[in-house]
């Protein structure tokens, strides 16, 4: 795929202004796609200070940085004018050491936290590992203290905690914000999944569904805040919702921190990820749509179009 040399210029400007430009789904404070998501907390973990183009809302930036890096994927990460790589590259560089090679930053010190693994957890990693030789069991906690597990490969700088007889990876920055976690295995009526109880972590999100997020808004309380994108904006929208954009985000941020925030989304995971943003800004009645406009379209309000 070619790009054309305005558009090449435009981009090489841009890498020549800025020493870190990811381009990605989203921004940094409010990413769009898991991928993007973590590779601001990779950087966010090492630097201060970057640079991101959101290509949902460019689209020549999405399609012509396809051809310029010769790259079919987002997210993408400069450094110093040089393609780094993707979410999968960035991820080795990081648990390397090479990513703070190339920002030119060094390797701080970190002590190993203590983490304790319940019995019944310790049994549903046992049973994934098994099934996946050669790789490690990795955790992560991101700077706005969201909690990932999943199976992967150790690298050469990241911390090591044994529980229960089973090894957990973390990465350096998840390292610091990990100490005295517990981590279970529960079981319910929707099934079983892990339940992660976090010390470190600030004031949490309230999960409400679409008739407890009605009532909160009939009674006039609160503010909708829709965190999707202008186009599904333009498909479907909840009456007296904002949609998040510069000028919303100033508002808010301007607003007192016991403001109730209810964040929504398509099916409420992108709007999770927006709600734990402002709880890390402080924020302590923060609110998170269940389920999404398409849970309030099947439950509440038939009118609004599902997409």
């Amino acid at each position: 795929m070619s790009t054309t040399p305005d558009f090449s210029s435009r981009i090489d400007s841009l890498l020549a202004e800025h020493d870190v430009v990811l381009f990605m789904k989203g921004n940094r404070r409010m990413p769009q796609c898991g991928f993007s998501a973590r590779v601001v907390g990779m950087l966010d973990s090492v630097i201060d200070s970057y640079h991101t183009v959101d290509v949902l809302s460019d689209p020549e930036v999405r399609t012509g940085m396809k051809g310029y890096s010769d790259w079919p994927t987002f997210p993408q990460l400069y450094i110093k004018g040089e393609f780094q790589g993707g979410c999968d590259i960035v991820t080795e560089m990081h648990g390397s050491g090479e990513l703070h090679k190339a920002l030119g930053m060094e390797i701080a010190e970190v002590e190993t936290p203590t983490i304790t693994i319940t019995d019944s957890a310790a049994e549903q990693f046992r049973a994934a590992l098994s099934e996946s030789p050669g790789v490690s069991l990795r955790f992560s906690v991101s700077n706005r203290f969201g909690h990932g597990l999943d199976l992967g490969p150790k690298g050469g700088i990241d911390v090591v905690v044994e529980s229960n007889g089973i090894e957990l990876v973390l990465d350096r920055g998840s390292a610091g914000r990990a100490n005295g976690v517990v981590i279970d295995f529960v079981t319910g009526p929707q099934g079983g999944g892990f339940k992660i109880d976090n010390p470190n972590a600030p004031a949490s999100v309230q999960q409400l569904d679409p008739a407890a997020v009605k009532a909160l808004l009939d009674a006039g309380k609160g503010t909708l805040i829709d965190v999707r994108t202008p186009r599904e904006w333009e498909t479907a929208r909840i009456d007296g919702a904002k949609l998040l954009d510069a000028d919303v985000e100033r508002w808010i941020l301007g607003q007192p921190k016991d403001t109730l925030l209810i964040f929504q989304c398509h099916h409420g995971g992108r709007s999770n990820k927006a709600a734990e943003h402002f709880v890390g800004q402080g924020f302590t009645n923060v609110v998170n749509l269940a389920g999404g406009i398409d849970a309030w379209s099947r439950t509440i309000d038939s009118s609004v179009p599902r997409y």
